[in-house]
């Protein structure tokens, strides 16, 4: 075999429908000589939704040696890159390595207490929101640079890859995801005599940290990483930042206007 991708492992989601795609999967790829291992693996491969997806990469921790690959056996699967009517040609590409690798830019969070720091990585968002659902009030600056006094049900930061995701229930914009960008986008926010807040959402380049800095007395939040929810009391700063870390993500004939045609407008 002339790949240079030899072994795999299946991450699958928790339904029997993805858990049969699975036991097909990993028969016709056995079948195709690549071998199924539980370490040291070259290719990832998520059956399930796009959380499968996302699941797949936290278990691997971003692991940037690596390729990973989404079978969609979900519902959007808007991460998921190989239909299961197209596993002939999937293998026939992966033999022939005919493929192009996209490097997808990861979201690195540090939350700071007054006393520790929490970090995080996201493939696609944070949502920080009051814990009580009250309105949260914080200011927001990008590199030490005041954007704004901000009021409003939470703020929304997303990565290119997870513009096409719960960003863009909020009217936030679809941002290609071989960019490695931050997308700024509120809930809610409130426009008044009182409070001025910007209405549409900002895209920041790599590199470019935002941080939030809570101002209301009653600081409690609740902070959502890739669907995960995080409570935390006394919040002095977040700071959110797409740098260097990356992951190598699979293509194959889809291309992005195709995938946003097919999944949201066909």
């Amino acid at each position: 075999m002339s790949s240079k991708i030899k072994n795999f492992k299946l991450f699958v989601n928790e339904n029997e429908k993805a858990k049969m795609t699975a036991l097909s999967v990993r028969k016709v790829l056995e079948n195709a000589h690549f071998e199924y291992v539980d370490s040291d693996y070259d290719l990832a491969i998520a059956i399930g939704g796009d959380g499968s997806f996302l699941r797949m990469v936290r278990e691997n921790d971003f692991n940037e040696n690596i390729y990973y690959v989404g079978i969609n056996a979900g519902t959007l699967g808007f991460l998921q890159e190989v239909k299961l009517e197209d596993m002939e040609k999937f293998i026939e590409c992966l033999r022939e390595d005919d493929y192009k690798v996209v490097s997808l830019g990861i979201q690195e969070t540090t939350i700071q207490l007054e006393e520790k720091s929490h970090y995080f990585k996201s493939l696609n968002e944070i949502v920080i929101r009051n814990r009580e659902l009250d309105t949260c009030h914080f200011d927001i600056k990008i590199d030490d640079r005041l954007l704004e006094h901000y009021a409003g049900d939470g703020m929304l930061i997303s990565t290119s890859a997870g513009s096409t995701a719960y960003n863009l229930s909020f009217g936030g914009s679809i941002v290609f995801d071989d960019f490695h960008t931050l997308q700024l986008t509120p809930i809610a926010p409130l426009n008044s005599k009182v409070y001025s807040s910007l209405r549409n959402s900002l895209i920041i380049p790599e590199n470019k940290t935002v941080t939030i800095l809570p101002r209301s007395k009653k600081n409690e939040f609740l902070i959502t990483v890739d669907g995960c929810n995080y409570p935390f009391t006394n919040i002095q700063k977040v700071d959110t930042v797409v740098d260097q870390k990356r992951i190598r993500v699979l293509r194959f004939s889809n291309q992005f206007v195709d995938k946003v045609h097919d999944k949201f407008l066909k």
